[in-house]
């Protein structure tokens, strides 16, 4: 018999488990374990592997077929994860100058339809970078922390386009807003990524079970996703300047010459 801690084979027996099974205990450290214990912890490998997953359209029941995991530690590790989620958009960030920002908000629900949750965004026109996200009602209070969200450059610099909401329309200072319809295409980009959110997130399907249950978990998955879709394109900018880089040093190469 070895200690699990410290590996020591100084142990004795120390009564049994309520459930039957004989106690052992290190006389070096005073750990307590069985032998074969039925729980164990979750490995590096598979926290990784429902990580992915829960960047999924799948519901917690299906990660947890797949992660071959019970639905119990999945729901508590589900928890632990969206509590940890910082809620503020990491952006590349932006000099003063002409900036384009495009923002609306899609209807969501926790726990039941009648409690309803939209979800507005913001993104850089340009980028495509999801720059500012908020969770509440379709209110001017919802719309102000939406504005308040996105980083100072773009409320400072930023030409914003939004629907004919009211709720914008009051908020966003008028130099820096204009209201269009769809048909404009001004505002094609924020509609894609709506497309985008109930894509890939289970929560925002509008005919759904997968619905959460409680608004902090509802705001840690959404928030999950944002930080993802953000570094996808963060790596997809940064390949796009390595491919690039060196077509311009060969052009200025060519001009000393």
């Amino acid at each position: 018999m070895t200690c699990p801690t410290r590996g020591s084979h100084d142990i004795s027996k120390n009564g049994t488990t309520r459930r039957g099974k004989q106690n052992y205990k290190c006389q070096d450290c005073n750990r307590q374990f069985v032998e074969n214990p039925q729980w164990k912890p979750k490995d590096k490998d598979t926290r990784s592997f429902v990580g992915l997953l829960l960047l999924e359209k799948l519901p917690l029941a299906g990660i947890a077929r797949a992660a071959k995991v019970s639905a119990r530690w999945l729901q508590a590790y589900v928890n632990a994860c969206y509590a940890a989620v910082p809620q503020a958009a990491a952006v590349i960030p932006k000099a003063k100058g002409k900036l384009s920002v495009q923002m609306d908000e899609i209807g969501s629900f926790v726990d039941r339809r009648g409690n309803k949750q939209w979800v507005w965004v913001a993104i850089d026109a340009d980028t495509r970078e999801i720059i500012g996200c908020h969770i509440g009602e379709r209110s001017r209070t919802s719309a102000i922390a939406l504005w308040q969200f996105i980083p100072a450059v773009y409320r400072q610099c930023a030409k914003v386009y939004t629907d004919y909401w009211e709720a914008s329309v009051t908020v966003i200072p008028s130099k820096r807003h204009t209201a269009v319809g769809k048909e404009i295409g001004l505002t094609s980009y924020i509609e894609r990524l709506n497309n985008t959110l109930r894509q890939r997130i289970s929560r925002l399907v509008r005919k759904t079970l997968s619905f959460s249950k409680k608004i902090e978990n509802h705001i840690g998955a959404i928030w999950m996703f944002i930080h993802d879709y953000n570094r996808c394109i963060r790596e997809k900018l940064a390949e796009q300047e390595e491919a690039i880089f060196p077509l311009l040093k060969g052009i200025t190469s060519l001009s000393a010459a």
